[in-house]
């Protein structure tokens, strides 16, 4: 079957169509994207307003005729925490619906992050024992771990490297008091929720999903991804330390000719290598490796499941 998974992220709006069945490797066909930036139509009011609606509503409405133009069987469509955490929230997704037909499931934190450890723990398999994942979003870092395909602990802390960008990091470049204020911040919301990481044991292997974690393992040392997604990656504490000094003092021109760093998320990176280095501390972790698949690949296998037991 051919199957369209459609994303509607503070960041993107996303849309990944699949061939797959149930017991099979999804084979990705095609990758729609629409830079939308939904969390930054989001006003001081905390909606997102009528502009915001309309223009979630195009875009939802654009990715479903690519859907359709790609024959897609079935359409999986969910929204994170810009749609979840905007005060008008369900009424753009009623609004969603009635424009386009597209029904979007408003996914938990802890949902993301249970749908990325299944992932991770079907590109990984059984031999990696205990996982420990992190995924940097636009608006939330999900941490999960676990030896099953479900995981034991499921959290998400609004640490987001698109969110703290907006709220934290004025100025291009920063200056050091807010990246040193910033750090403070992302150790202390950490603090909360280590005992609870730490108290489900020690980790085989760490794992770390998401575009930005994939643009900070590349500038890193690792392959380029045109080399395809099976060449192992990895990210050091080491080298993300080496990676806030050097972006801290960057203009926003200069992250974006960084290899592996598009212009769309070169603001964000800074903020995302601070929550990854800071994660890592936290964790008392040396170094990830770097899985290609994630949230979007799990909601794939989730509803390849379903339909098998059905």
């Amino acid at each position: 079957m051919r199957l369209g998974v459609l994303d509607v992220g503070s960041n993107t709006i996303h849309l990944l169509v699949v061939d797959a069945r149930p017991g099979s490797h999804p084979d990705p066909v095609r990758s729609h994207k629409n830079e939308l930036r939904l969390a930054e139509l989001i006003g001081p009011d905390g909606t997102l307003g009528e502009h915001g609606r309309d223009l979630l509503i195009k875009a939802v409405g654009d990715a479903a005729e690519a859907a359709r133009e790609e024959r897609c069987d079935d359409l999986v469509a969910f929204a994170t925490s810009a749609v979840r955490e905007a005060a008008d929230g369900a009424e753009a997704i009623e609004a969603v619906r009635a424009a386009t037909g597209v029904d979007l499931d408003v996914l938990s934190g802890e949902d993301e992050a249970a749908l990325t450890f299944l992932a991770v723990r079907r590109w990984f398999g059984w031999s990696s024992g205990r996982l420990l994942c992190l995924d940097i979003g636009g608006g939330s870092l999900e941490i999960a771990c676990g030896r099953d395909e479900l995981p034991d602990l499921a959290i998400s802390v609004p640490l987001g490297a698109g969110r703290l960008t907006r709220e934290r990091l004025p100025g291009d470049p920063p200056s050091r008091r807010d990246v040193l204020a910033l750090r403070e911040h992302v150790w202390q919301v950490l603090a909360d929720v280590v005992p609870e990481v730490h108290a489900q044991g020690p980790p085989d292997r760490v794992v770390a999903t998401s575009k930005t974690f994939r643009s900070l393992a590349r500038l890193d040392g690792a392959a380029p991804y045109a080399l395809g997604p099976r060449v192992p990656r990895a990210v050091s504490r080491r080298g993300l330390e080496a990676i806030v000094e050097r972006v801290m003092a960057m203009h926003l021109a200069e992250r974006a000719l960084l290899p592996g760093v598009s212009e769309s998320r070169a603001p964000q990176l800074l903020a995302g290598a601070i929550v990854a280095v800071e994660a890592l501390t936290a964790f008392g972790v040396e170094r990830a490796d770097i899985c290609p698949w994630a949230m979007r690949e799990g909601v794939v296998l989730r509803r390849l499941d379903w339909l098998e037991q059905t």
